[in-house]
């Protein structure tokens, strides 16, 4: 029994120590310590699938931030849509108080319709502004795609298919 205690160097933990070098159990090193030239097989293997998985990850977390940015502009750009369409309904109600006080003047002679309907004018105004910031924030956000991730998974996969003809 002894010596089966005394062959215990595999229940310590691997390292870049005497104890640990070489053996099954270690575990890869994916800091950057070791060059490819010094890593057998198995540590390659794990070294890529690292690479690619953290990859992988980092596209879908570059699409994820690409659609809410576009979400966010048609958002924006629906707000703005609707606070267009209250200048309108307000514009509409000033032209149709304008109208009433025209027709007041025509027949009785007032002059109190000019004030209303420069009022609604300007309403007409501020609300084509805001449709017009509200159409172009469309224009930006539509469609909501990741065209940025689209574009590196392109180039990476035109990496990887240069790097397999060239072999």
């Amino acid at each position: 029994m002894s010596d089966e205690e005394g062959s215990k160097p595999e229940t310590t933990p691997p390292g870049p120590g005497p104890a640990g070098a070489g053996t099954p159990a270690e575990a890869p090193r994916t800091d950057g310590s070791s060059s490819p030239e010094e890593m057998n097989v198995g540590e390659l293997v794990f070294e890529i699938t690292d690479r690619a998985t953290v990859l992988i990850r980092e596209e879908i977390e570059l699409a994820k931030t690409e659609v809410t940015e576009k979400l966010n502009r048609l958002l924006q750009g629906s707000v703005t849509a609707i606070a267009a369409g209250v200048f309108v309904l307000l514009a509409l109600a000033m032209i149709m108080h304008g109208i009433a006080w025209l027709l007041d003047d025509l027949f009785f002679e007032n002059n109190i319709w000019a004030g209303f309907l420069i009022e609604a004018a300007f309403f007409l105004l501020i609300a084509a502004g805001a449709g017009l910031y509200a159409w172009r924030a469309f224009k930006r956000g539509a469609p909501p795609t990741p065209d940025m991730a689209i574009e590196e998974a392109k180039e990476i996969r035109a990496a990887f298919n240069g790097e397999e003809s060239s072999r």
